[in-house]
């Protein structure tokens, strides 16, 4: 693969990479290896990332891979991210050490239990600081090679003299990143009330904004509480479908637009975005819905017909006086 920025992946000839999902935020990555043969079974792995030594999971059946190698070109796997508008590096993101093993599996089930330990320590010096931030999770690296604490505030928290005393205090680099309410949901984020786990933790990568005209398209309803997700704000899934939503509204004539349809011309008044039916108003009040391939939209309103009544009050117009006509005479007698 190339360093170029905005270039695509290139398969190098005698590189093997694996699909792993790794981190605390379930990031995905390539990962170079030289490993033979893939499990059968679901498997994790030890990788080498800019941060350390990392635990991952294996990402796509194990029928996936035939001789250590995934049947999909990197390529393939980069643009499929790409056009899944889902932040995927394309270069690789580190080495495959070794599969896990049940000591690796141990190791990381201890370092998940003294997080809640070190959470409470990071806690108590930003206390004793003064420190308006809210504490959210530790990521403990595998390796040891440093702890990660994610937290939140309203603004920009000067935390040198906490990293300091967390340095001091656990011999290993300390690294804080502020996060957002999606990201604190992405952490601690558990089943949704569609009774699946949080989006934002199974496969989500690019968190993008989520507006209501999403919600009023889609006819969902506008109780917050029920389009609200796990971080407060509108749902992410109202983003997936809202493409699909535009195309459809897009097909259907504007409100107010006159069409032609079997029984005659009539007006637009509402339309149906999924089932594409269109309800129509004629002159006399009556509704109707038409399917949209039924009607043929008039570049101009029709000609309304004026009442025979309001014809015949209107009395003939006098034709304009003859130049030999009674004024000329007038002005005859007033020159003699």
């Amino acid at each position: 693969m190339t360093d170029t920025p905005g270039a695509r992946p290139k398969l190098v000839k005698g590189r093997k990479y694996m699909l792993v999902r790794y981190g605390r935020m379930n990031n995905l990555g390539l990962f170079e290896h030289n490993e033979t043969q893939v499990p059968k079974v679901p498997a994790r792995v030890v990788v080498k990332t800019e941060k350390g030594l990392e635990l991952g999971h294996v990402v796509g059946q194990p029928i996936a891979y035939r001789e250590g190698r995934f049947k999909f070109t990197e390529e393939q796997i980069c643009g499929y991210f790409t056009g899944s508008e889902i932040n995927f590096p394309s270069e690789p993101a580190g080495k495959v050490i070794r599969f896990a093993t049940p000591d690796d599996i141990s190791e990381e089930q201890h370092l998940t239990m003294i997080t809640a330990e070190e959470i409470a320590c990071c806690e108590k010096f930003a206390q004793e600081l003064s420190l308006k931030m809210r504490i959210v999770d530790a990521e403990h690296i595998f390796g040891g090679e440093r702890i990660v604490f994610y937290f939140m505030a309203e603004g920009r928290v000067d935390f040198r003299e906490l990293v300091r005393r967390l340095a001091q205090e656990y011999q290993t680099r300390i690294e804080m990143r502020q996060i957002g309410s999606r990201d604190e949901a992405k952490l601690l984020g558990d089943v949704e009330s569609c009774g699946q786990v949080c989006c934002c933790i199974r496969f989500l990568q690019l968190l993008k904004p989520v507006n209501m005209r999403m919600a009023k398209m889609q006819k969902a309803t506008l109780d917050p509480s029920k389009i609200s997700g796990y971080c407060g704000r509108l749902k992410c899934c109202l983003r997936y479908e809202d493409q699909t939503y535009t195309d459809l509204k897009r097909n259907l004539p504007r409100k107010n637009t006159w069409v032609r349809t079997k029984k005659g011309d009539a007006r637009v008044v509402d339309g149906q975005i999924l089932t594409q039916l269109v309800v129509v108003e004629f002159e006399n009040g009556e509704q109707m819905a038409f399917p949209l391939e039924e009607l043929t939209v008039l570049p101009y309103p029709p000609p309304h017909r004026r009442p025979p009544e309001e014809a015949t009050a209107q009395p003939d117009r006098q034709p304009p006086p003859d130049d030999d006509g009674k004024e000329d005479e007038e002005t005859d007698e007033e020159d003699a």
